[in-house]
């Protein structure tokens, strides 16, 4: 209650000052927090002895002057067995051989803007990035005295005793280790790991270094101080957003170890791996095979089958963390229906990867209920087990780079015809926010603080408190196009909002945007769906898929329940429909080219409560049929999206929510009572 209170209390006095917070930071403006009498974070190091050191440290970073205002932080302070520990490790005798911009990095790297308690940690890494905008590696296992603790970047844990002790803005976790982050890039990282070494080799020996030491556009960094807060309105939420405050490069590897090279496949040289990516890739790309670069000395080759192998184990993308492989938390998805699942592109051309958290026990097979699995497929027709991936390694190891990270998988990953025709023959949902990799790596797409908690934010925050909005000017985002008069918004995570997985994109103004389609993983028909909530502010937009108009344009202020779709005949509660009823309303829906929102998506009440509103219940949520088309999985493919709208002025919206990708085989059922499935 005493936050709550405080929170109150800081809110009035904001009320007069929130006209002068116009500057996009990512430091609090600690001018205007309202100070309270209470203990600070920064008076509780100083009056603990056993965290002297590491005050010490804060205040001569002038770290404590934040710390000593309001806010909500978490600090892992490590205690001074700790850092005399770190001393020795560096052969130093005092913290004074060490440079400003060492103390302050090291001091950075254990301050959390945002309160975590133990419980608030889960597997994988913090939601929300340290001071030193890197992520903090989270497993939990016992102490020396068999208590359950919390281990953070491997070795360290929070001191079980002395865990989740509370000032007025935030929590004090102590450490017992000086928590580090290397800044090595992700080819090194893993050079550094034997457990690897015939992976790493080969990745270096493909020529992949050039790419893989990519880490900042650095051009990004002249010109992002030209564009300026914006304000918009989303049909009754006021906010603002900014561009974001880096563009950098990330990847994601999937490695696995030697052992599974050589127990799986008797692979133990660069030769032999080379052989089986000629089994693998001879048959997906015959027209290489007779090339001159299809032999072992040309490895480093982009066609060369040993090439391809590795691309497709490396995501084009960072990853920040395990838990982020699939929705954070699981948001906005019924778990107990529908295993939470994303697609991300690789850097083998024309080629995706699916992520799966197994969550529903039904399809479970041989695979552990809440681990990760990649281009795993479990139903009635298929039973492909996929690839395990494993949420650490060795604590003598880092797996996370300056610019990217890496996970043990424990088998091979192939774009082979299991693949392709098997795992990903279905239904293919994106959200919209996984369609781009830099909203990922640069630590944008589900950005949410206070760990979920369902505040509303006030109206033009620019404060960031629970999460920040972006847009993206041309240039920001590959393979998007975007006319002078567009804005194209990133709208952070709402529990509450009619949005999948929580977050949502959206046009805004006199909108013409193009942005490259992800990849198909076979040729043949396919058809590009929309899912999105209606709203009567919203606009109408023209289609057009590689330039070519599709249908009449598509209205955003019509529901399921307008009499030019279903009308009266519309019906909420599907629960209650018999199967003929279900199939007959799909039916008539799909005449028209709409489908109800997904079965397995949701959202928590507009006024509070835990209660799941699900997508299919509502009539403003559901997908729409772009176009139906012949698509070549080998080819770059463009959705062109156009304002036509006036009835808005120059102030138009068009909500980019998810994107479907489904091949003939799930909508072209047409024997009668049959339906394509709900989830």
């Amino acid at each position: 209650m005493k936050h709550i209170e405080h929170f109150l209390a800081s809110c009035l006095l904001c009320c007069n000052i929130v006209g002068a917070l116009t500057a996009c930071s990512d430091e609090p403006d600690t001018s205007n927090f309202y100070t309270f009498k209470g203990q600070m974070m920064s008076d509780y190091l100083k009056t603990h002895e056993n965290y002297s050191q590491f005050a010490a440290l804060v205040e001569r970073t002038g770290m404590n002057k934040l710390l000593s205002t309001y806010g909500e932080y978490t600090c892992f302070a490590p205690t001074n067995e700790a850092m005399d520990n770190y001393l020795k490790k560096k052969g130093l005798t005092s913290f004074d051989e060490l440079t400003f911009e060492d103390i302050d990095t090291l001091v950075r790297t254990h301050l959390v803007k945002d309160m975590y308690t133990t419980a608030d940690m889960n597997d994988g890494v913090l939601s929300t990035s340290n001071m030193n905008r890197r992520y903090i590696e989270v497993s939990h296992g016992l102490d020396d005295h068999g208590n359950a603790v919390v281990f953070l970047n491997g070795t360290s844990h929070i001191i079980f005793e002395l865990q989740d002790d509370s000032v007025e803005n935030g929590f004090v976790q102590p450490v017992t280790e000086v928590l580090e982050s290397s800044n090595r890039m992700i080819l090194d990282m893993i050079e550094l790991n034997p457990r690897i070494s015939l992976f790493a080799k080969a990745v270096r020996s493909a020529g992949f270094a050039n790419e893989l030491y990519a880490y900042r556009d650095e051009e990004w960094e002249k010109i992002r101080q030209n564009y300026q807060r914006v304000r918009y309105v989303s049909h009754v939420n006021k906010e603002t957003a900014t561009v974001p405050d880096e563009r950098r490069i990330g990847f994601t590897v999937f490695t696995p170890t030697d052992s599974v090279l050589r127990e799986k496949y008797g692979i133990t040289t660069l030769e032999q791996l080379y052989q089986k990516a000629c089994e693998i890739y001879d048959v997906q790309y015959p027209e290489d095979v007779d090339q001159p670069y299809h032999d072992f000395a040309h490895i480093s080759h982009e066609k060369n089958p040993l090439h391809r192998f590795l691309a497709y184990h490396i995501l084009t993308r960072d990853v920040k963390g395990w838990n982020y492989l699939t929705p954070y938390n699981d948001i906005g998805i019924e778990t107990r229906e529908m295993n939470p699942v994303d697609w991300y592109e690789t850097m083998l051309p024309h080629t995706m990867m699916k992520f799966e958290r197994l969550t529903v026990r039904k399809w479970a097979g041989p695979s552990t209920i809440g681990q990760r699995y990649a281009n795993r497929r479990w139903d009635d027709e298929f039973q492909i087990p996929g690839v395990y991936i494993y949420p650490t390694v060795e604590t003598d190891y880092k797996q996370d780079a300056l610019n990217g990270r890496y996970f043990y998988v424990d088998d091979i990953l192939a774009f082979d015809d299991q693949t392709r025709n098997e795992v990903f023959n279905g239904l293919i949902r994106m959200d919209f926010s996984t369609i781009f990799p830099e909203l990922m790596t640069n630590d944008i797409r589900l950005n949410q603080r206070n760990n979920g908690v369902k505040y509303n934010d006030p109206d033009y925050d620019e404060t960031g408190k629970y999460g920040r909005n972006y847009y993206f000017p041309n240039g920001y985002l590959d393979g998007v196009t975007l006319n002078e008069g567009s804005l194209f918004v990133y709208r952070r995570p709402h529990d509450w909002y009619d949005s999948y997985e929580g977050d949502e994109m959206n046009l805004f103004k006199d909108f013409d945007f193009t942005f490259r389609l992800p990849p198909v993983p076979f040729d043949g028909q396919w058809q590009i769906r929309l899912g999105f909530a209606a709203e009567p502010t919203r606009g109408v937009a023209q289609i057009y898929y590689d330039d070519k108009p599709q249908g009449i344009p598509l209205d955003m202020t019509k529901n399921l329940s307008d009499a030019s779709i279903l009308g009266s005949n519309w019906k909420a509660d599907y629960n209650s429909m018999t199967s003929l009823e279900l199939s007959t309303d799909q039916k008539e829906l799909k005449n028209k080219g709409y489908y109800r929102g997904p079965t397995g998506g949701y959202h928590y009440p507009y006024g509070g409560g835990n209660d799941h509103v699900y997508f299919a219940r509502q009539a403003n949520t559901y997908r729409m049929v772009l176009c139906t088309a012949n698509i070549s999985a080998g080819e770059d493919h463009y959705l062109r999206i156009r304002c036509v709208s006036a009835k808005q002025g120059n102030d138009n919206e068009f909500m980019l929510d998810f994107l479907e990708l489904v091949p003939r085989s799930v909508f072209g059922i047409t024997d009668e009572g049959a339906m394509e499935p709900m989830l």
